[in-house]
């Protein structure tokens, strides 16, 4: 199996959602691909657009480096078997990393399509599992907006086995909502 395990937390130590991560991945064992969101993406701007939207036969020099970045993130996740994601909530959301990883994987004719009923995902029969942290925000409630999108950007990618593993509510909570995550981490290899 090969995972790609992708971390968006701004910390690098002392992270929930990064220790959770990495325990999932250990849990899971096989070949892994290491993607950190500490290594800021770009954002998409008019260029990248104008080079997405050209078809690839066509591109000139330029537009496929503008492209390079988001095309080997395409790949790493094309890679995977299972994708592990470490996901703090940031201000009721998922921190701009991710969101610009998102940007730059969700590519017309890459990882989706149009068909005449709609968006079809082509990376279908990979796993997703989130290990989300957050601070106050319950998981699943109606001010929480990462966990929902995340997984609705999943599938709308083909990826629509996702899990989620929570320490939700560790300022109130404590070691208890990290503990009640590790156990739903146990779980995995059963």
């Amino acid at each position: 199996m090969t995972i790609l395990h992708i971390d968006s937390s701004a910390r690098t130590e002392g992270s929930v959602s990064r220790d959770l991560s990495a325990d999932i991945v250990a849990q899971l064992g096989g070949d892994v691909i290491r993607r950190d969101l500490t290594e800021a993406l770009p954002q998409i701007t008019e260029t990248w657009v104008n080079a997405n939207f050209t078809p690839a036969d066509a591109r000139d020099a330029a537009q496929r480096d503008t492209l390079a970045l988001s095309d080997a993130l395409v790949v790493e996740l094309e890679a995977a078997d299972t994708v592990v994601i470490g996901l703090p909530v940031y201000n009721f959301g998922v921190p701009a990393a991710l969101k610009a990883w998102i940007d730059l994987i969700a590519r017309a004719g890459l990882t989706f399509k149009y068909t005449e009923n709609g968006p079809v995902g082509l990376l279908e029969g990979k796993r997703a599992i989130i290990a989300v942290a957050t601070g106050g925000t319950p998981v699943g409630s109606d001010i929480d907006f990462a966990t929902g999108y995340l997984r609705h950007v999943l599938g709308f990618v083909g990826i629509t086995e996702v899990d989620v593993i929570a320490a939700d509510r560790v300022m109130a909570q404590g070691a208890e909502a990290i503990a009640n995550a590790k156990a739903e981490i146990a779980k995995l290899a059963a």
